[in-house]
């Protein structure tokens, strides 16, 4: 799973709206999000950058976490 930093997300609104967008692109996806740590955990044949690009089309602001 790859982990990505997640700012902007509040809501349960939110969750749905990332985790929705990343299944859209790859029905098989794991999506784990995390509000408190403001995080997104990723398990996808999609690459880091196409899904910081789906999840930035969503208005987030994201980037790999190391």
């Amino acid at each position: 799973m790859r982990v990505f930093e997640v700012k902007g997300m509040s809501c349960a609104h939110c969750v749905k709206a990332i985790t929705q967008a990343l299944l859209a692109a790859d029905n098989e996806a794991v999506v784990d999000v995390d509000l408190a740590a403001s995080e997104v955990r990723v398990g996808s044949a999609l690459s880091s950058e196409q899904i910081m690009a789906l999840i930035a089309d969503e208005g987030y602001e994201v980037k790999a976490r190391a």
